[in-house]
């Protein structure tokens, strides 16, 4: 049995301990914002800090970078993720701050608000399973498009977790898949049928079970 929820993603990041905040360093954030909803205190308070879920492709917003950038502390949401090319981040409605479990948003153009996930704990757990893809030491390194009939043969064939984004970066949808702890597959759906993939893992092993799996599936974008 998980001791926590976060547990879960140690074999996607190949990592045997995780790193949390301090409760002094919790407190300089609570003090910015007045108030941290429990859930996400709690994640940093256990795993927040772990340097592994940092090496991916889009930037989490630190308990530090509060205090280094002032212009994270005027915005109306507390900051989670921005996206790596800044089309869009994520965040919690300042309103929303004192509830234990709230939902988070998709922010694009500072301005324009999407419901991301309806709650942190979904919107922590969705966003660490597809990051890892682009931390793999085990990936094919590009995209695949799929078509409908392959996307139902892989479903038949991978366990889906119970957690997505539905909405990141201009309105994509984020499912995911893995048939094993340490390998995942993120399906991009971006509307109207166009469904991209990628895939990796942790291990060479937890790879091939799933290169088994895509064998003759989907073409290379």
């Amino acid at each position: 049995m998980l001791s926590n929820l976060w547990d879960r993603f140690k074999p996607l990041y190949a990592v045997e301990t995780l790193q949390g905040y301090t409760e002094t360093e919790i407190k300089i954030l609570k003090e910015i914002f007045g108030v941290l909803p429990s859930v996400l205190e709690a994640y940093y308070r256990i795993a927040g800090r772990t340097e592994a879920f940092h090496q991916v492709q889009d930037q989490w917003i630190l308990p530090e970078h509060f205090q280094k950038f002032d212009w994270l502390q005027q915005l109306d949401y507390l900051s989670l993720l921005n996206e790596n090319q800044s089309v869009c981040r994520a965040g919690i409605r300042r309103e929303d701050l004192s509830l234990p479990n709230p939902p988070v948003y998709c922010i694009e153009n500072d301005k324009n608000e999407t419901l991301c996930a309806s709650t942190t704990s979904e919107f922590l757990s969705a966003s660490l399973a597809y990051e890892a893809v682009f931390h793999f030491a085990y990936s094919p390194e590009e995209f695949y498009w799929i078509t409908e009939e392959e996307m139902a043969f892989l479903k038949s064939k991978l366990t889906k977790l119970p957690f997505e984004l539905a909405h990141w970066m201009s309105g994509m949808k984020v499912s995911l898949f893995q048939n094993e702890v340490d390998n995942m597959v993120t399906v991009m759906d971006c509307g109207d049928g166009d469904c991209n993939i990628l895939y990796g893992a942790a291990t060479e092993a937890s790879y091939k079970k799933l290169q088994a799996v895509f064998k003759g599936i989907g073409e290379s974008m």
